[in-house]
């Protein structure tokens, strides 16, 4: 364990906090606090909490002893002041001699007790925080702590290694029954220098930010250096699937999450598949260490009480989805069973939280998290990742016991937690995975941008690799290099998005180019090139996002790109309008043949928008050849008004959001009857 602490950057803090009329101790609260939660070792996402006692103006003006503390769901890595709600401690300190209190009377009295009213709900751990009399307190959840804290003889342990310069506090179930026990560990120690929660986590304090700090490093250190002197304990060979590849299985492991839900939606996977996990994986010990049980608390939140451990995949990735959903089926009838098990013994009746697992273990492939957005994903397997690490240590010092089913259920199912991961109704393309073909710029671009607008993760692919990825950064996706007129590149695109996200689900085949000439005229080697990129092109796109598709079960949307000139063709445009019209019966014949797979194919027929594609030269060309004006040219439909990449962009959005529609074509031309479908 390094210490991240730096006098400069401490005085820095210091320094900008004074710009911004924050006090020292609070600056100095906040750097020490980022350093702590910039430490996956020490805490991930959201985990841990400080605080620190001051002296602050009340609306009054009156100074007033407060505790800042962190709020809850801020992460520690990104605090700033207004992650570290001030509460009056002498309220707080007087709810000590309230004999029992619940929940909402526990809020509503720490919300009673805020400087300011419409701040962030202060951490659920508070009350431990105001009773305790040190000025700087630190709280993580140090997996070298919890491996050890996670032993049947945990607590003698822990007195081998710190003898009594840290309070043993058994576990509690977090909140104020916590800060009543912990508080009384205290006083029968006063001069220990932290507190190690069983099960749980560590406290350290200090007078100073950097006293509580060094503590913290330091206790940690000691733990991590009692773990190093344990013999290793090496599991069985990994036994990778030579079979199948993590590509061939997200599909299939998606699409049966999909199907186990009650409320239908797709999900998001983040795979793994570290030396760390391929060794928990080949362990024989692996049914016993994935639960019930979590390494602290919050994992249930994140994690669920356990993980779904499939069988091993065999070579036909279809037959193991089918095992796997009977593996899924049992999952969720044993978590079923959890929940009435445990909702029995509640003081108040309960809802049961979704029955989809958190994480799915594979072996010899590796872990997949599970989310309803690509973040949640990520959490997931950061979280369970982290947790395999703990359990190997534990086991390399003795035996991981985790705390009991019951407690687990109790955190799982308390309103304070969940609250931390509530969602409302997400966003229309919420969970789903599109890919958009010339998308670095113009209609691709546009669309790109709606789709991502509508909560779509999106793949941007292009020629163009640098637009690609420039346009990513901006709507929060991926930018992948590829020519879609070649087979090989674009497998490899597809690829790269189902290893990043387990699949897809839309695609928008957009990628095109305007050949020109006179069709008696026009050499066979510019129809054939036109016809590889307008056509062939498509066709390739289309097969292989409709393998994917057919993989996870779970239906899909083809969005094609055609133009007015597949029904209307122009004078000299022969070499683009051909392979366009080809393209609409292309996607006419994918609603036909995978419409019984729930995959739907539609399409756009736009008619003069300014793009890479219709340049200014090429509008002055089609002008001409048409005897129009450009200004007439652009804008001579029946609305008068010149069509723009966006509108084609919002015409392919409400296809991808028809769900009964397939086979459409839909006109974004400004109204052309000459090239309606009619």
């Amino acid at each position: 364990m390094r210490s991240r602490w730096s006098n400069r950057e401490a005085r820095r803090a210091v320094q900008r906090g004074r710009a911004v009329h924050v006090s020292e101790d609070l600056s100095l609260r906040i750097y020490s606090t980022r350093i702590l939660g910039e430490d996956p070792e020490l805490v991930l996402h959201g985990g841990g909490n400080t605080s620190v006692k001051t002296i602050l103006p009340d609306c009054l003006g009156q100074s007033t002893e407060v505790i800042c503390v962190k709020g809850s769901g801020w992460d520690m890595s990104r605090i700033e002041a207004a992650g570290l709600p001030a509460l009056r401690l002498e309220t707080l300190r007087e709810l000590r001699a309230v004999p029992e209190m619940d929940d909402v009377r526990m809020m509503k009295c720490l919300r009673g007790a805020l400087l300011d009213p419409g701040a962030v709900n202060p951490s659920v751990e508070t009350l431990l925080h105001a009773f305790l009399p040190q000025k700087f307190i630190d709280h993580t959840h140090a997996n070298a702590v919890l491996a050890i804290a996670n032993q049947p003889d945990a607590g003698k342990i822990c007195r081998k290694i710190y003898g009594n310069r840290l309070v043993i506090v058994p576990y509690v179930m977090p909140g104020y029954p916590l800060a009543q026990v912990g508080i009384r560990q205290f006083e029968s120690q006063p001069d220990a220098e932290g507190m190690i929660l069983l099960h749980h986590g560590i406290f350290t304090w200090g007078e100073t930010a950097r006293e509580a700090y060094d503590r913290m490093i330091r206790y940690v250190a000691m733990a991590e250096a009692f773990l190093r002197k344990a013999k290793r304990k090496h599991s069985g060979p990994w036994r990778k699937s030579k079979e199948l590849t993590f590509t061939d299985l997200a599909p299939v492991v998606r699409g049966a999450l999909a199907s186990g839900s009650k409320v239908y939606r797709r999900w998001i996977l983040d795979h793994r598949a570290s030396p760390l996990i391929r060794e928990f994986l080949s362990s024989e010990k692996l049914k016993r260490l994935t639960g019930p049980s979590v390494v602290t608390p919050e994992q249930v939140i994140r994690n669920k009480p356990f993980p779904l451990v499939t069988s091993q995949p065999g070579q036909d990735p279809l037959s193991w989805g089918k095992r796997l959903r009977l593996d899924l089926a049992v999952f969720q009838k044993r978590y079923q069973s959890y929940f009435r098990r445990n909702e029995r013994k509640s003081r108040e009746k309960k809802a049961m939280l979704d029955a989809v697992p958190r994480v799915v273990l594979v072996p010899g492939v590796g872990l997949f998290g599970v989310g309803r957005t690509a973040a949640e994903a990520k959490v997931s397997a950061d979280v369970y990742e982290n947790s395999i690490s703990i359990l190997q240590d534990a086991e390399r010092v003795g035996r991981f016991q985790s705390i009991s089913e019951r407690e687990i259920f109790e955190v799982e199912y308390w309103s304070l937690e969940q609250a931390k991961v509530a969602k409302g109704q997400g966003p229309a393309l919420g969970g789903q995975v599109a890919v958009v073909t010339g998308g670095g710029s113009g209609i691709g671009e546009a669309t790109a941008r709606e789709f991502a607008k509508a909560g779509a993760l999106v793949a941007v692919l292009d020629r163009d690799s640098a637009a690609a990825v420039k346009l990513a950064g901006e709507v929060g996706g991926i930018g992948v290099s590829c020519d879609v007129t070649k087979p090989a590149e674009v497998e490899l695109a597809f690829r790269a998005v189902v290893e990043k996200w387990g699949g897809v689900d839309l695609v928008v085949s957009n990628a095109g180019a305007a050949w020109q000439g006179k069709i008696g005229e026009v050499g066979d080697d510019v129809l054939r090139k036109s016809f590889e990129l307008n056509f062939f092109a498509h066709q390739t796109v289309a097969q292989h996002a409709v393998r994917i598709m057919k993989r996870q079960g779970t239906g899909g949307c083809l969005l094609f790109n055609v133009s007015k000139q597949a029904v209307n063709p122009g004078p000299d445009f022969g070499p683009y309008g051909l392979p366009k019209a080809s393209t609409l019966f292309l996607l006419r014949q994918y609603a036909v043949d995978h419409g019984k797979d729930g995959i739907r194919a539609n399409g756009v027929n736009a008619d003069r928008i300014r793009t890479g594609l219709l340049t200014d030269r090429m509008i002055r060309t089609r002008a001409r050849a048409r005897g129009l004006s450009e200004q007439e040219y652009m804008e001579g439909n029946l609305l008068g008004q010149e069509v723009k990449a966006e509108d084609v962009a919002q015409a392919f959005l409400a296809l991808a959001l028809a769900k009964k529609t397939t086979g459409a074509v839909l006109p974004v031309d400004g109204g052309n009857i000459a090239a309606a479908l009619r």
